[in-house]
């Protein structure tokens, strides 16, 4: 391979199990994200995500529909997680996230699935939802690592994270692909029930960057390591577009890898919230283009 992830450094010495042992304290009563609930998982309890210490998988495969420099030629490896620590009203995957649909996987099957990604050529292994699962998953890699597995490691999240939790998955995730949903208070605390939302991000995003930097790409525009940030234009401005860019621009790189995606549509229970009851509109869409142009963004997006 190309390119071998930097978890291979960590398992080689040792400290890749340290890093499975600090996150299984976190979740011991949990705190594995700022929601804190405190919640006994390990004893069955299950807190806001709706999770207790058993991994479900909902599903895992190449996947061809994600950013070209993931999917390349042989597909992104993503494994999507059930269950989910926000709680948007507008999900998409909302029978996995909110129903918790999927099947319960040891760390050493979890291991398995992604040799077997690995082995379909896939460019990285791409973990969907899975911040309240990250003791399971780190152990889940570090079985891998045991049994050859070399991939480098997407972390596909809301950017709802514990900021401890993402300083132990440094240099155990090459690529972080968070969602920036919003950048207002208000929205957050009615669309996903989560007001520190913004100020949340802000702080996750700006240590994911430390981390890994702007996305780097290989001769073939591959990812090997880097940020690439995820954001949702919604209607009549909900996310707080400008905002969002303009943090990006000034407070990470202009050079950030920024995804504006345009395909939201009211589903689940969106209906309910006048705001946000229907699809965006294309001016809305060539808005937000706009004002990343503004803001001296390129990378990520066309328009």
């Amino acid at each position: 391979m190309s390119f071998t992830a930097s978890y291979r450094k960590l398992y080689e010495s040792g400290e890749l199990g340290n890093r499975v042992k600090a996150l299984y304290g976190l979740e011991k009563e949990c705190a594995l994200c700022p929601r804190n609930c405190r919640v006994k998982r390990f004893e069955g309890e299950k807190g806001v995500c709706g999770a207790d210490s058993t991994l479900y998988v909902a599903s895992a495969f190449p996947h061809f529909g994600e950013e070209p420099p993931l999917t390349g030629v042989y597909g992104s490896g993503t494994i999507f997680l059930s269950h989910c620590n926000l709680k948007c009203v507008f999900c998409q995957n909302y029978d996995i996230s909110h129903g918790g649909e999927g099947q319960p996987v040891t760390a050493r099957e979890l291991g398995v699935m992604m040799l077997h990604l690995q082995s379909q050529g896939c460019h990285n292994i791409n973990f969907v939802t899975p911040t309240h699962y990250a003791p399971q998953i780190v152990e889940g890699i570090y079985e891998g690592a045991r049994l050859g597995l070399e991939t480098p490691i997407v972390w596909n999240c809301g950017g709802y994270e514990s900021l401890e939790v993402i300083r132990l998955l440094e240099d155990v995730v090459d690529i972080y692909m968070p969602d920036i949903k919003y950048s207002a208070t208000e929205s957050a605390k009615r669309y996903s029930k989560a007001p520190d939302y913004p100020q949340v991000i802000k702080q996750v995003l700006k240590e994911m960057f430390r981390q890994v930097g702007d996305l780097e790409l290989d001769f073939r525009g591959i990812a090997r390591r880097g940020l690439l940030i995820r954001h949702l234009v919604m209607p009549n401005n909900a996310a707080g577009t400008e905002d969002v860019l303009k943090f990006i621009a000034n407070e990470l790189s202009r050079k950030s890898y920024v995804n504006i995606m345009d395909q939201y549509r009211p589903l689940y229970k969106a209906f309910r919230y006048p705001q946000i009851a229907r699809p965006i509109t294309r001016d809305e869409y060539e808005s937000a283009i706009s004002i990343a142009k503004q803001v001296g963004l390129s990378r990520g997006f066309t328009g």
